[in-house]
């Protein structure tokens, strides 16, 4: 997801202070993801969704925290090839969107997805890459923004988006954000609509993340078999 600068989008608007708060909530979420699996260093991790930016702290923060870097496959739809000279052992692979990931049925012990699911298009489109990270991988770690934190994570704007999804669009085309009002770039999920996604047999808890007793993201994890 990168315009024609050749900076993600997602980091377009970003702000020195919204760096600092990213930055903090992505540890918290990697704490209850290290909390919930306790990986060790034979674990093998998908993390799917990586970027091509490294002038920001919080970016591919799974690569810079996770003590064992060398057993992580990473892929993305920017050039992340850079991620495999700065961890020593680490896998890079480029993919397409929508298409389906280059592993076999289980090939991973954990997919690892930090708010992609938001980028990937229309609520089908997303049960469906929901199903495709079940898919190769025996359980999963999936984030997302939640929609009803005040402030929306990509643009800034505050309240906005508490308005009916076709207004808020609409709205928002009308400003120098209308990157974000398009589906296919940006599809807010609630915490009932994350649950929604998962298929009824997989053993899925949503955990949220809080910052000042607001929740701000939601973590999705569990077991796809």
């Amino acid at each position: 997801m990168a315009d024609r600068s050749g900076l993600s989008a997602y980091y377009q608007h970003a702000t020195s202070f919204a760096s600092q708060i990213s930055w903090y909530m992505r540890r918290k979420m990697f704490a209850t993801f290290m909390e919930y699996f306790k990986p060790g260093p034979e674990t093998l991790i998908l993390d799917v969704g990586v970027t091509s930016d490294d002038s920001f702290q919080e970016s591919n923060y799974l690569e810079q925290l996770y003590p064992y870097p060398h057993r992580i496959t990473c892929v993305g739809t920017e050039d992340g090839s850079h991620l495999e000279a700065r961890y020593p052992g680490l896998t890079y692979r480029r993919v397409q969107p929508g298409q389906p990931l280059p592993f076999a049925h289980s090939a991973f012990d954990i997919v690892f997805s930090n708010a992609v699911i938001e980028h990937v298009g229309s609520r089908a489109a997303q049960s469906g890459f929901v199903r495709e990270l079940g898919r190769v991988g025996r359980a999963f770690c999936i984030t997302t923004p939640n929609r009803w934190f005040p402030v929306e994570h990509h643009s800034g704007v505050p309240l906005l988006h508490f308005l009916p999804v076709n207004v808020y669009r609409g709205l928002l085309r009308r400003t120098r954000y209308r990157y974000w009002a398009q589906e296919e770039n940006l599809n807010m999920l609630t915490e009932a609509g994350l649950a929604g996604l998962f298929p009824p047999d997989w053993h899925t808890a949503i955990k949220r993340i809080r910052v000042v007793g607001v929740c701000s993201n939601l973590v999705a994890l569990g077991k796809s078999e």
